[in-house]
This record gives structure tokens, C-alpha cells and sequence, in this order.
């Protein structure tokens, strides 16, 4: 068998050579891939079911009302499944016509919310619309992934043929352009998590579309002198690792956040104290159903239901990287193996906020956090990785 046929992601295939080199019958689906929809509603389920849980004390102490974070999340969340099932239906062709456009809008996005944009926590991210509000950045991730598979799809014959003159322009500097714009803007805003997600997504991205190994390791080299730099030279960021290092030295002034979510973790033990039973939600871990919602999840279910959350994101990420690996279309693949490749790192970098492995950098948890335009943006995503997933060839 020839070598090429076990990289499906370099592209170094077509549909018609393909198919017959595979070894166990797979069939051209004309439906969505229902085991990644099934996991997308049972994560959806169980973190509604966390959000009100975590969230119920700090709502009626807020606002009176125990019901105010789920019913909006509720409603959130079935504008996010109409929004899911309207992505699910295009074509990948629609999809790679309209990314440019996407892509463009994005970035007046994030430059709008430099000048217009709404301030908070010592950062400049949301754009108010009204009543809604909702971070470019978000937005980015998407677009980023989109415009990168586009690139490598239209012109993955120059990338992967190490001798053509235009490999390095082609595979490595106009790619590079792309996500250090994005990055650029985002760095603007004080989004320090974001600019990681988005490096980090744009290096897989390269890897996996068959962008040399040198250059790559060059790229992430000073991007991480660069990430390094950003935080160590802004007084925002430079505040948060001090903390990280030693937050028991800040319990009322940063450190409390973190302090308590351990806290957390700690007493849930291997079974947790039980759904609805936290102690720690009630005023103490602050905002509980948001970035923090995973250390309730552990203090409620332990050890024991956190391992099982975590499996069913690891059943997720297999099945995404599964379709990808098996999709005939280079654009398809690629964007299914960004999109899942952006819940890992999301899920990642969470849990190592929550358990201090890194600094709080603010990263949601996806399907487990509150809130309305993420969730939307979320679903959004899921309805193009549905999508895609209809032509994929993998096991009946």
C-alpha cells in the first residue's frame, strides 16, 4: 500500500483512490454522524443540569429568583439547536465560498470592539447589540479555522511538494498572516487565553495540512517568546501569575477565586456530596456557573463523575479526529479536525485553570458554561462539524 494512504490529513489522496484502499467496508452517509450528535446532547443535558445546580444560591441571592440563569440558559439553548440544525444542512461548497466573507467580517468585529466595544474586568472584548453582547474573539476561533482549511484545501499540491518554489510563501508565511492578525487584534483586547487557543489551533492546523516541521517548530518558538513576553510585561497578567504562584498570599485580593474552587474539588471526594448538594456555591466560589462551574461539577458528583464528564469530551474529541482522519474532503477534514481540536484545547486549558496547573486565564468550559452567545457560537460550530459529517466514510 502506497505510504500516503496512512496521512489522511496531509491530503496526499483524492475520493476515487481512496475508498478502495481501505480494509473494512464503509458506506457514504447521507445523514448526520448520530454518535457525535448524541454526545453533543448528553454534554448539552448534563451541563444545563450543572448550570442550574451551580448557579441556583448565587441567582436568588442576585436576583431574587433561584431560576434566573437556567431558564435564560434554556432558552439560549434552543436558539443554539435551531442554530445547529440550520448550519447542519449546507454544503461544504457553500461553506468554502463563504469563509472569506466570514473571515473579513470577523476582523471588523475585532477591530469595532477596540472603539465601540464594552469594558470589563480590565479588558475591552464585547460588543453590545442592543440587550445581547457577544466577544469577537469567539467568533474568531471559528473563522480562523475556517479560513486556514480553505487555504490548505486550494492550495495543498504546492504545500505538500517540499521542492516547489512556493512551499515556504505558501505553506508557512500566508498562514502565518492569517493567525498573526487574528492574534494581533485579539492581543489588543487583553485576551490573553484566546491568543493561545488561536496560536495554538493555528500551529495543529498547519501540522495536520502537511506544513514542514522546521518551520512550524520556528513559529511556535517565538510564539511562546511571545506569549511569555506579552505576560510577563503587562501588569494585568503579571498580577495573575503572581497569584497562580501563590495564591494562599492573596486569599481576599485575586486569589480567593482559585482558593475556593480547590477548596472545591477537594471536598467532593471520590463520590461528591451529591447533585444540589454544594457548599462552596454559596458565595464563595464566586460567578460558580461560568469558568469556575467545573469545580462544583467536582465538589457535587467527585472524582468519580468528573472522570466521567471528562471521558465523554474524550469520546467527542476521538469522534471528531475519526471523521476528519475519514473525510474525502481535504476543506471538510481539515475544519472538523480544527473544530474538535478547539473543544480540547478549550476542555484543556479549563480544567488547568480550575486546578491552578496554569494561571486564570478565563476560559469557559464548552456546553457546561453559562452563557447566551457563546453557547450560540458553540452550537454554531457543531452544526458545521454535523455537516461535514454526512459525507464522511467511516464504520456503519
Amino acid at each position: 500500500m502506497d505510504k500516503k494512504a496512512f496521512i489522511p490529513l496531509s491530503f496526499r489522496f483524492d475520493k476515487k483512490d481512496f475508498l478502495p484502499k481501505i480494509k473494512y467496508p464503509f458506506r457514504e452517509k447521507s445523514h448526520v454522524d448520530f454518535y457525535i450528535l448524541g454526545l453533543i446532547v448528553l454534554l448539552s443535558l448534563i451541563g444545563s443540569m450543572m448550570i442550574f445546580s451551580a448557579s441556583y444560591a448565587n441567582a436568588l441571592a442576585r436576583y431574587g429568583d433561584s431560576f434566573y440563569y437556567i431558564k435564560r440558559q434554556i432558552i439560549w439553548l434552543f436558539v443554539g439547536i435551531a442554530v445547529m440544525a440550520l448550519f447542519s444542512r449546507p454544503s461544504s461548497a457553500f461553506y468554502l465560498r463563504c469563509t472569506p466573507h466570514a473571515f473579513i467580517l470577523t476582523l471588523i468585529f475585532l477591530m469595532l470592539v477596540l472603539v465601540v466595544g464594552e469594558s470589563g474586568g480590565g479588558a475591552q472584548r464585547w460588543i453590545a447589540i442592543g440587550s445581547l453582547t457577544f466577544q469577537p474573539s469567539e467568533l474568531a476561533k471559528t473563522t480562523l479555522v475556517l479560513m486556514l482549511a480553505r487555504h490548505f484545501t486550494l492550495h495543498r499540491d504546492t504545500v505538500l511538494d517540499i521542492h516547489a518554489r512556493k512551499n515556504f510563501l505558501v505553506g508557512t508565511l500566508v498562514p502565518l498572516a492569517y493567525i498573526g492578525l487574528v492574534c494581533g487584534l485579539v492581543a489588543l483586547e487583553k485576551h490573553l487565553s484566546c491568543i493561545i487557543i488561536l496560536g495554538a489551533l493555528g500551529v495543529f492546523l498547519m501540522f495536520a495540512a502537511g506544513s514542514r516541521l522546521r518551520y512550524l517548530g520556528a513559529f511556535g518558538a517565538c510564539g511562546v517568546a511571545g506569549v511569555t513576553a506579552l505576560a510577563l510585561l503587562t501588569d494585568y497578567t503579571k498580577r495573575r501569575i503572581l497569584i497562580w504562584q501563590n495564591p494562599e498570599a492573596y486569599p481576599l485580593d485575586g486569589g480567593w477565586q482559585t482558593l475556593q474552587g480547590m477548596m472545591a474539588i477537594g471536598s467532593g471526594g471520590f463520590f461528591g456530596l451529591g447533585l444540589g448538594n454544594s457548599r462552596l456555591k454559596f458565595s464563595y466560589v464566586a460567578e460558580p456557573q461560568n469558568d469556575f462551574i467545573f469545580t462544583i461539577t467536582c465538589e457535587e458528583l467527585g472524582f468519580l463523575g468528573a472522570i466521567l464528564i471528562l471521558s465523554l469530551f474524550v469520546l467527542f474529541c476521538l469522534r471528531g479526529y475519526t471523521i476528519a482522519m475519514r473525510h474525502p474532503d481535504p476543506f471538510c477534514a481539515l475544519t472538523v479536525f480544527g473544530i474538535t481540536t478547539k473543544i480540547a484545547l478549550q476542555v484543556l486549558l479549563n480544567v488547568a485553570v480550575v486546578t491552578n496547573s496554569i494561571p486564570n486565564t478565563g476560559i469557559s468550559l464548552p456546553f457546561f458554561s453559562y452563557g447566551g452567545s457563546s453557547l450560540v457560537m458553540l452550537f454554531a460550530e457543531m452544526g458545521i462539524l454535523l455537516s461535514f459529517s454526512r459525507d464522511a466514510h467511516i464504520r456503519p
